[in-house]
């Protein structure tokens, strides 16, 4: 297939509101996709479209060549999903909860046995296959959850929000693992709103208000969808300077990262005229400088487009 997933104005409706507005994308087989955007934009809707769990109001999509209306069971049978709130049973242990999807799923009893063991030594919980699962902290739960999802060998996998509430260890941990499946030629597509984890992804897609505003490799979307220039700016009292910087006509928008202050700005010399002002109101400045913008500078820039037409 040259698509795993092809989507074409895809529109979900619940009564007045519309959660997911004609949404058109395409995924590669074997590719790392990222669905992005904040919570309630759109995302785990959309999934749920794609794995036949909702009908769609409008639009179509199919899934490993599988029509999301006709043939929901035919998808549901050849894909993995999981979900920050995937169904673990707290008082099993590791290996039964393994065990019970594999019996879920189908697989025989010479295969399951394979498989089951294969599973907990790729997601690190082979030497933990006893413990109870209600005792696991939740980036171990998820590693679980992910071991129960791809247990079946799927040849594509939705995680919806999978690193949610999890510590940075655990989350490096997890796209380590999604890393080594997509290398092994499994599609993932995976939602969340963490800018920093769209830099593992091959592509991605930017999710505001149930319309898709930008797509592309994260390099592709920090080159050609970020307007303007974005200035990192480190003073001596960075909060109250945000709101300086932020009220300043050379400054389109501004926000705190950190310890610093990153300044859209369009203007030639705002860098001088920002850092003149600071000084003038009895901040230190230590540095005004550009830099390469971050996937979350952009996704802040095409949102203010949007609600500055708006």
């Amino acid at each position: 297939m040259e698509y795993s997933v092809v989507a074409r104005d895809l529109t979900r409706r619940f009564g007045d509101f519309l959660a997911v507005d004609h949404a058109s994308f395409e995924i590669r087989p074997g590719e790392i996709w990222g669905f992005l955007g904040p919570n309630g934009a759109g995302k785990s809707t959309t999934i749920r479209m794609l794995c036949g769990i909702l009908d769609p109001s409008e639009g179509s999509a199919e899934v490993l060549g599988y029509d999301i209306r006709r043939d929901a069971e035919a998808i549901k049978a050849r894909i993995g999903y999981m979900s920050q709130r995937f169904s673990l049973w707290s008082d099993l242990t590791v290996v039964e909860n393994v065990e019970f999807y594999a019996s879920v799923y189908g697989l025989e009893a010479g295969d399951a046995a394979g498989q089951v063991e294969t599973w907990l030594r790729r997601v690190g919980l082979g030497e933990r296959r006893r413990d109870l699962t209600a005792t696991l902290s939740g980036g171990t739960r998820q590693r679980l959850a992910l071991a129960c999802a791809m247990l079946h060998r799927p040849p594509m996998v939705f995680l919806d929000e999978p690193t949610a509430g999890t510590d940075p260890i655990s989350r490096r941990e997890f796209w380590e693992l999604m890393d080594g499946f997509a290398d092994e030629g499994t599609t993932i597509m995976v939602t969340t709103h963490y800018m920093d984890e769209a830099e593992h992804c091959d592509r991605l897609a930017f999710i505001y208000g149930g319309q898709i505003i930008a797509q592309g490799s994260p390099a592709a979307i920090k080159r050609e969808r970020m307007r303007g220039q974005v200035l990192e700016i480190h003073t001596d009292r960075p909060v109250e300077a945000q709101a300086v910087v932020e009220a300043h006509p050379a400054a389109e928008e501004a926000a705190l990262y950190g310890a610093a202050i990153h300044a859209t700005v369009t203007q030639q010399g705002a860098a001088e005229a920002l850092a003149a002002d600071l000084r003038a109101r009895g901040f230190r400045v230590e540095s005004v400088a550009p830099i390469l913008p971050s996937l979350e500078d952009a996704f802040v820039s095409l949102v203010e487009d949007r609600e500055r037409a708006a």
